[in-house]
């Protein structure tokens, strides 16, 4: 029989378990939890250690009792999969499977696992039947079927549901499980409740289960840790005992001192309270989206305005869009309530006008992008087909590594489609795994590469490591990201690594007008999303070389 290995992204392979090795992981971990009870620690499995999960996991088995000792033994628990199975073994040897700029992560899971002891992962479900806890961090994703039009899409419930019903096959009634995914309203009550109450049932089980959610807030970055650990939360549980149990166990793992715990009445009402929360972010970000466009068009600076608009403490934080709205969270929660509404709930008029739109907005912004870098190039006598584009950032949020919904990836795949040559530069990536596994990532069928023409030579697509090297030759530049790598590039070094005059383009509010100045003075052509002063610039320059 051939055996099927896992690939972690630095190229190590795994063999998946055998049956044989199922029976000797669950014994190993049925006598490090006997030790564990011996010292007075709760058990808790986390399921799910992607970029949620292993944080959390650490977060939970770095914590402290009163005495100043470790109060949880924490097992992170991944399904054994081609795709995801190597982040144990990575995990057991006391290294994040998650890539941070966070210097905390990496110690703190080197700590737990190697010296505490507190940390350890699996790929046995049998695991679950020792828990005190389970914290659930099982993706829900909402899957779209068109660029720009969030209604035609749904909620991909079924990894939640199969996990919540292997959950009840193995918890001891008295477990408490807390889903800590972002999920449809709804979820915990009128789907997860009745799945675990059935299996309750069959196993001849007449308690409700001790069900909460609680949405994490965690963001990438330097902060990665904190904002999990140090950050207010919402929960709520299905039931009294559910709602003490949860309330009590955050109260243990986090810093609710600082950042105190709102309790709400209903799941519903947690769950609500991310998808409006992220609804509302998302929606502020869209609606400046017109008046970028309305800046470019009438020669206003967006940059200069927004500067101005923040100055007035109630709109602080009002923020420039940027080339699409990127990161896990904020371009698809408003969808799940959207389809909540009418397929948990059962609703068919159709009250949701602002939170779609605001998605289809931010979905397409950055193909705005590519019509400026056409441009650009026209302006300079050069067609875009066949043109050497180079673009800085590959990642959702500057001097992060992080590419999930990034507005660079539906940027390339324009220009890609429009018939350029693209490579990309992010200081903080390796593989950009949305072009070179589309034909998997983020799932089968599922890639971008299904909207657009010409994807195919895509899956060659490597990330340029050394900028210089990227840049030689470039017919255009595209600013994408606020990396810090990229807030202080010399137009003029820049000029002489390309080799010559090139189109630039300002995605992020990243050049001043000095730098917009001396780009023109060297013979390039400047575009930039809100930057409609740039024509201003560009006039001044030509009059002076009159």
């Amino acid at each position: 029989m051939s055996i099927v290995y896992s690939v972690s992204p630095d190229g190590e392979k795994f063999p998946l378990p055998s049956q044989d090795e199922y029976k000797k992981e669950f014994n190993r971990l049925k006598k490090e939890v006997e030790k564990q009870k011996k010292l007075d620690r709760e058990i808790v499995v986390v399921m799910g250690v992607g970029f949620v999960g292993v944080a959390m996991a650490a977060v939970i088995a770095d914590t402290v009792n009163k005495k100043g000792q470790p109060g949880k033994f924490v097992i992170g628990m991944q399904r054994p999969s081609p795709r995801s199975y190597w982040k144990i073994p990575v995990l057991n040897k006391g290294t994040s499977p998650v890539v941070s700029e966070d210097q905390e992560l990496e110690p703190m899971i080197r700590r737990c696992i190697l010296d505490k002891k507190t940390l350890t992962a699996t790929f046995v479900y049998d695991v679950l039947s020792l828990a005190d806890v389970v914290v659930l961090d099982i993706q829900c994703d909402y899957i779209k079927d068109a660029v720009g039009n969030v209604r035609e899409g749904r909620a991909d419930m079924s990894p939640l549901e199969e996990s919540l019903a292997i959950v009840a096959e193995h918890i001891s009634p008295e477990a408490l499980v807390i889903i800590e995914t972002t999920v449809a309203p709804g979820t915990t009550e009128q789907i997860a409740y009745p799945i675990m109450k059935k299996v309750f049932q069959k196993r001849g089980i007449k308690k409700d289960p001790l069900l909460a959610h609680s949405f994490e807030r965690v963001m990438p970055g330097r902060n990665y840790v904190s904002s999990i650990r140090d950050f207010w939360r919402v929960c709520s549980g299905i039931n009294k005992p559910a709602r003490e149990k949860v309330v009590k166990f955050l109260n243990e793992i986090l810093n609710t001192k600082d950042y105190p715990l709102t309790v709400l009445d209903k799941p519903i009402e947690s769950e609500t309270a991310k998808i409006i929360e992220n609804s509302y972010r998302a929606t502020i970000l869209a609606f400046l989206d017109e008046w970028s466009l309305f800046a470019e068009r009438n020669g206003v600076d967006l940059v200069k305005v927004i500067k101005a608009i923040k100055v007035r403490p109630t709109h602080n934080n009002i923020i420039f869009p940027g080339p699409g709205i990127g990161g896990y969270c904020l371009p698809k929660d408003g969808g799940l309530g959207v389809w909540a509404y009418k397929h948990i709930h059962g609703f068919e008029d159709d009250i949701f006008k602002i939170t779609p739109i605001a998605i289809n907005i931010n979905d397409t912004r950055s193909l705005h992008v590519a019509q400026l870098t056409r441009d650009a190039l026209r302006n300079m006598s050069r067609p875009i087909a066949a043109a050497d584009i180079l673009v800085l950032g590959a990642s959702y949020r500057e001097d992060v590594g992080d590419t999930r919904y990034s507005g660079s990836e539906l940027m390339v795949r324009r220009l890609t489609e429009m018939g350029a040559e693209l490579k990309v530069h992010d200081p903080y990536l390796s593989h950009w795994w949305e072009f070179e596994s589309q034909d998997t990532y983020p799932g089968k069928g599922h890639s971008l590469a299904r909207f657009f023409r010409n994807q195919e030579k895509l899956k060659n697509m490597k990330m340029e490591k050394d900028m210089k090297d990227a840049l030689k030759g470039a017919d255009a530049v595209i600013f994408a990201v606020r990396h810090k790598q990229y807030l202080d590039l010399d137009p003029d070094k820049v000029v002489k690594m390309i080799g010559g005059p090139a189109a630039i383009i300002d995605c992020f509010g990243i050049l001043d007008d000095d730098k917009i100045r001396r780009y023109f003075e060297l013979g390039c052509e400047v575009k930039g999303l809100g930057r409609g002063h740039v024509k201003r610039i560009k006039d001044e320059v030509r009059a002076q070389k009159k």
